[in-house]
C-alpha cells in the first residue's frame, strides 16, 4: 500500500441525531467505516484531524490508517455530509481498501506551463473543463493529482484524455465523457467581433 496518513478514532456507540450532538460537543464528527468482508462499523473521528485534511486537495484520494483501540484499517473517504449553513462537517465516510482493492477515485488535476502556451500569452483564456479526473486504479497507487502540461497550446486547440499519461494500473473510469481536459478559446471581444461581422442569413 502507499503511505497510509494516520488517522486516530473510536467505536462510536449508537446511533441518532442525539448521539450525533453529544459527539459534536465532545469535538468530534461521527462517521462509519464500510466495504471488504467486514460489517459497516460506526465510528467518532476528531472532527479538527477531519477538518485539516478536508483544506488539502485531494481528500478523497488519499489512504488513511484509522486506528481504532489499537487496531488499523486502511480506508479512503468516500463521502462527507455539511452544515446547510455553517459549512460544519456532520458525517463522514471511509470504505476498506486493501493492496489487492482496485478503486474508482476523483482525483485533482494540475494545469502546468500557462505561460509556456502560445495562445494564453496573445490574450486567449484558458477553458478547463476537468478539475478533477475520474479514474480506476489499485488502492497502492494513487496518484495525488494529475499534471497536464499546456505548453505550446494555441487558441481553439484542446487536450484530450488520450493525451494523459497516467499511472501503471490506472485508467479513466468515464473516458468518452471525460475526453476533453482542456482548451484555448480566443478573447471574449474576438469572439464578438466576430460575430458581429457575420453577415445576416
Amino acid at each position: 500500500m502507499a503511505q497510509a496518513i494516520a488517522l486516530k478514532a473510536e467505536e462510536r456507540q449508537g446511533t441518532g441525531t442525539g448521539v450525533a450532538r453529544a459527539l459534536r460537543r465532545e469535538g468530534k464528527i461521527p462517521g462509519i467505516i464500510y466495504g471488504g468482508k467486514n460489517e459497516p462499523q460506526p465510528i467518532a473521528v476528531d472532527l479538527k484531524a477531519v477538518n485539516a485534511e478536508i483544506q488539502k486537495p485531494g481528500f478523497f484520494s488519499r489512504v488513511y490508517s484509522v486506528e481504532i483501540d489499537k487496531t488499523k484499517v486502511q480506508v479512503i473517504a468516500r463521502d462527507i455530509q455539511f452544515h446547510p449553513v455553517t459549512d460544519v462537517a456532520l458525517h463522514v465516510d471511509f470504505q476498506r481498501v486493501d493492496k489487492d482493492s482496485k478503486i474508482n477515485v476523483s482525483v485533482p488535476v494540475e494545469y502546468i506551463n500557462e505561460d509556456k502556451a502560445p495562445g494564453l500569452k496573445v490574450g486567449g483564456m484558458l477553458n478547463v473543463i476537468i478539475h478533477n479526473l475520474e479514474i480506476t486504479c489499485p488502492a497502492d497507487s494513487i496518484p495525488e493529482k494529475i499534471s497536464i502540461d499546456l505548453a505550446g497550446m494555441n487558441i481553439n486547440q484542446s487536450l484530450h484524455l488520450d493525451a494523459v499519461a497516467l499511472p501503471k494500473g490506472a485508467k479513466a473510469a468515464h473516458p468518452t465523457r471525460d475526453y476533453t481536459l482542456v482548451t484555448i478559446v480566443p478573447p471574449a471581444g474576438e469572439e464578438k467581433e466576430k460575430t458581429e461581422e457575420t453577415p445576416a442569413a
